[in-house]
């Protein structure tokens, strides 16, 4: 009898072991399950929400909620419908920083890099559209800057245009092409203007007066015209041989400033008879 009585206890042991485990076992299940099944959480009338769809366990729901609560006070901007006017987004835009008068742009251009007849109109539409100052400035750094770019490239290509120009026609000239040139450059002056020349551009990229089909026009022009002594002065249309003649000797009567060196216009006139001399001359 007291033998059996001392081996019912050991036997007990392992069952005690095996209970322990088996309940450690069942509590870290469960807490695995409660972090891996978040979703389980979440009652069923709001299961289906999608911004609930992204919280893997209870501290990214706790840290998301603390952060909204952090923003609740901040101010806030509502976005205007389709049915808002130009006023409700003039106030937005007001909110988000846009001047309240056009002349309130503020750039960082030093005085005349930029025409500020352009800068005035460039304000006035930058106002409606309720462009931020630091919109307005970078988008008008970046027109200033292709514009630049485009007249850069314009000026290399029209550069590189009369190059080619003259040589062709100093091929074709020969050692007539000093005079002919001058010719067709004074008689496209005096016909079309010097500022037009200089300032149209053709599709090939050339000024007008650098192109060697106008060029050749007008010194075959000059040409004719000069077998009738019509020729050409920088500024008085055309004149005949007699008309430079006679306006050399009007500058040059006694006491005209082209004899006093003491006179403010004496230089300007002996340039202007060295003018007149040449195209009667070349002419």
């Amino acid at each position: 009898m007291d033998n059996q009585t001392t081996e019912q206890p050991a036997q007990s042991d392992p069952i005690v072991e095996t209970t322990t485990d088996q309940s450690q076992t069942s509590v870290l299940s469960g807490e695995q399950t409660t972090q891996n099944n978040f979703q389980d959480l979440i009652p069923d009338e709001y299961r289906g929400e999608k911004s609930l769809s992204n919280f893997r366990d209870m501290g990214d729901f706790v840290k998301s909620y603390l952060s909204a609560q952090k923003i609740v006070g901040a101010d806030k901007i509502p976005v205007p419908n389709k049915f808002a006017t130009e006023d409700d987004w003039k106030a937005v835009f007001n909110k988000l920083g846009a001047p309240e008068k056009p002349e309130d742009y503020k750039y960082s251009f030093k005085d005349g890099e930029v025409d500020k007849e352009l800068i005035s109109s460039f304000n006035q539409e930058a106002h409606r559209l309720g462009l931020l100052p630091q919109q307005a400035e970078s988008l008008i750094k970046y027109y200033k800057d292709m514009n630049e770019g485009s007249s850069i490239q314009a000026e290399e290509k029209a550069t590189e245009t009369r190059l080619h120009t003259e040589n062709e026609l100093k091929r074709e000239f020969g050692p007539q092409y000093t005079k002919r040139l001058d010719q067709a450059k004074r008689l496209a002056s005096s016909t079309l203007g010097s500022e037009f020349l200089n300032n149209t551009f053709l599709q090939d990229g050339s000024r007008l007066g650098d192109n060697i089909a106008v060029v050749k026009a007008f010194s075959e022009l000059a040409d004719k015209l000069s077998e009738d002594e019509v020729v050409k002065g920088d500024t008085s249309g055309y004149m005949t041989a007699k008309d430079l003649e006679k306006e050399i000797s009007t500058l040059q009567e006694e006491g005209s400033p082209f004899w006093d060196k003491q006179h403010p216009n004496h230089e300007r006139t002996v340039q202007e008879v060295f003018k007149l001399r040449q195209l009667l001359h070349n002419g």
